[in-house]
């Protein structure tokens, strides 16, 4: 059984990597299994480009153009960091892959650095990695071709994002927007939605930038009031808060509307039968933060 088809009684929100920070390097080539690891981009540098990443908490990440293209020698690198307020993509083009190592990965810490053009448009990754995992490449690369017709110049398909037993599996950059389990129309609904500074609720799996306490705090918020794209706030409680259910307690979250209206957010672990992760993997437990109780705040 597919990976996919495995995990399809999985729940979504609170599922998306915890990440803030993408270094994406085209690479129209063949892909390893580990971005890193298999030194597609050339053993020393490779070894070199792994520390520098992990020094930053940058999450490396290699991309290409749907379909075949022939590959004229310079790449497309985008830099992007995915925050709650300020988000900010900015690509770059280099034709030497040892130019990667003059890009200054903290700079990520910050406002956007101006050492790039700045992207305006949300780029969508979707990722079609299928050395990696096979539902991605069958699942994920008709999604980015059927995304491309629409934005050609915003689609990449993209190696590993996390969660492939969600595929199709797609992160709308700068802010770092993750889905899943996506047809065509949902994709393109969710683009659209991110170009109106709005969030489409359909397959989403939170905020990269966001734990996911606060993924699931965030999307259940939003399934019960009206909220743009960055109107809502939401931070972790880390003062004990009461429950019922100490046992599978996972953690609170606040969430503040821009119109002063917050809620409190309480979530907890549930268990599911264990499942394989991958294709091909052997199955192992599976665990899902849920909401257990949203309380408006006077």
């Amino acid at each position: 059984m597919p990976c996919s088809a495995a995990a399809a009684d999985l729940p979504l929100p609170g599922s998306a990597t915890w990440v803030s920070a993408w270094l994406c390097i085209e690479q129209p080539g063949a892909w390893g299994r580990d971005v890193i690891g298999d030194a597609v981009l050339g053993a020393e540098l490779t070894a070199e480009l792994a520390a520098r990443t992990k020094a930053a908490r940058v999450r490396p990440t290699l991309i290409r153009r749907p379909g075949r293209s022939e590959f004229t020698g310079v790449r497309t690198v985008l830099l992007a960091a995915s925050r709650p307020r300020g988000s900010w993509c900015e690509r770059l083009h280099i034709t030497d892959l040892k130019q990667l190592l003059d890009i200054d990965l903290h700079v990520v810490n910050g406002p956007a650095p101006g050492i790039g053009a700045p992207v305006t448009d949300p780029l969508t990754l979707v990722c079609a990695h299928g050395k990696r995992d096979q539902c991605c490449a069958r699942l994920g690369r008709p999604i980015a071709a059927r995304l491309a017709q629409e934005y050609p110049e915003h689609v990449w398909e993209c190696s590993h994002t996390g969660g492939h037993r969600f595929a199709p599996a797609m992160v709308i950059l700068p802010m770092g927007l993750t889905y899943g389990r996506v047809d065509g129309a949902a994709a393109i609904r969710a683009v659209a939605a991110a170009q109106r500074n709005t969030l489409s609720l359909e397959g989403f799996r939170g905020r990269s930038c966001h734990s996911p306490v606060e993924q699931v705090a965030e999307a259940a918020v939003r399934e019960r009031v009206s909220a743009g794209l960055d109107d809502l706030t939401v931070t972790s409680v880390e003062e004990a808060v009461p429950t019922s259910n100490t046992a599978t307690f996972a953690g609170a979250a606040r969430v503040r509307h821009a119109d002063g209206r917050h809620w409190l957010v309480t979530a907890r672990t549930v268990a599911y039968p264990p499942r394989q992760a991958s294709c091909g993997a052997a199955p192992k437990a599976a665990a899902a933060v849920v909401v257990d109780e949203i309380r408006e705040i006077a």
